[in-house]
């Protein structure tokens, strides 16, 4: 898996490069034939994202300056248009299984659209920010409060239903995940109104909840392993390992209830997004409750005029409109609490403002300043984060 990790970083990525050059020197620059019709019917089509990143910090020496890659995610896809499609996808970097899933339309049998049915290992439908893809965010890492509550994949079913005017998710996921962790079982599902939805001009109005079961485990020595959970989220900075928020490991887990709220504006070159998130732990033995909870929200302005597009319940990146690409600002407010009752977990809070360069449909560059305020056990840090980015995706 390393080997085929770093002749990814070492070739493709340069391939990539070369390719788009010799594109733009025939005026196609955004045009890449990564699609193929394999049959008469059906379409297949390979896919990447590949990102990286330089971490300067200041304030903590917990911090250290970093540079590297961040993600080099990878894939393939197969579909049947208005019947099935597939997909396989993994991140050699983090060495994590991404989606791997084939969905059908139930049209195609019944003669009429009463949903899509999807299986295989997916998203739990809870968090906007984390189901949208790490393609399209907005900021380079995700805000405090989604780090903490959204649960990430599973492997399950899941229901979709969507209608010019809302959208209906529900799922249910059990066993291990696709790196052999997590097991247990969780239900979930998601509602979203969207009372405005065109193009350039959409309100969304989502909530969701899900109920989380742990299960223990026996590790490979023989020990029996509790139920349990730990929540806790980095400083918006994806290559540090540090967490100065923590809610250190909690045992005898019964049950975790997860719930948020979101919210998402477009208006021609101005979005609003924002989410309330929570997350309450309950334990077996005695032991007290937990809950964690955090919201964000934050402001983007395309300086070049462009909008944010919208489908399937989540934003996307825009299209350059102009030959120097998109031009975006954005700012954004977080805000998590892990103390609650015996437990100090720590509080904190980040202001995040960026600028993102859409240079084509295939690079994009970013650039964050983040400015963390966090206390946990009555130790109190103010460290800062200059974040830079160079994405490569298809």
């Amino acid at each position: 898996m390393r080997n085929l990790r770093a002749c990814l970083q070492l070739g493709v990525l340069p391939l990539a490069l070369m390719s788009g050059h010799a594109m733009a020197a025939n005026g196609s620059f955004d045009n890449w034939p990564t699609k193929s019709m394999l049959t008469d019917s059906i379409e297949g089509a390979i896919t990447g994202n590949m990102a990286w990143d330089s971490d300067r910090f200041s304030g903590d020496d917990r911090l250290a300056d970093e540079s590297g890659w961040r993600r080099n995610e990878f894939g393939a896809t197969l579909k049947k248009k208005g019947v099935w499609d597939a997909m396989v996808y993994y991140d050699f970097q983090s060495d994590l299984w991404l989606d791997v899933f084939v969905r059908f339309e139930t049209k195609a049998w019944f003669g009429r659209d009463l949903g899509k049915i999807r299986v295989g290992y997916i998203k739990t439908p809870l968090g906007l920010d984390g189901l949208t893809a790490s393609r399209a965010g907005s900021f380079m890492e995700l805000g405090l409060p989604t780090q903490v509550v959204f649960e990430g994949r599973r492997t399950g079913v899941e229901w979709s239903y969507e209608q010019p005017r809302f959208l209906l998710t529900a799922g249910a996921y059990g066993g291990k995940d696709l790196q052999g962790d997590n097991p247990g079982q969780t239900f979930a599902a998601r509602g979203v109104w969207t009372p405005i939805k065109a193009e350039g001009n959409v309100l969304h109005l989502g909530i969701a909840g899900s109920r989380e079961n742990p299960e223990g485990f026996t590790d490979g020595r023989g020990v029996y392993r509790p139920p349990s959970t730990r929540l806790r989220a980095r400083p918006e900075a994806g290559l540090t390992d540090v967490r100065l928020v923590d809610s250190g490991t909690l045992t005898y887990v019964d049950h975790i209830n997860r719930t948020g709220l979101e919210g998402l504006w477009i208006h021609g070159p101005v979005s609003v997004q924002a989410e309330a998130l929570r997350a309450n732990v309950t334990r077996n033995a005695g032991l007290p409750e937990f809950t964690a909870q955090g919201e964000y929200a934050y402001v983007s302005w395309l300086l070049t005029g462009e909008s944010r597009p919208y489908a399937g319940g989540v934003a996307a990146n825009p299209k350059p409109s102009h030959d120097f690409g998109a031009v975006e600002l954005v700012a954004r407010w977080s805000h998590l609490d892990l103390d609650d009752g015996p437990i100090y977990g720590g509080r904190e809070h980040d202001l995040t403002v960026g600028a993102n360069w859409y240079l084509t449909q295939h690079f994009k560059f970013q650039a964050n300043y983040v400015h963390a305020d966090a206390s946990r056990n009555h130790v109190h840090t103010t460290p800062d984060a200059v974040e830079v980015r160079a994405q490569v995706m298809f």
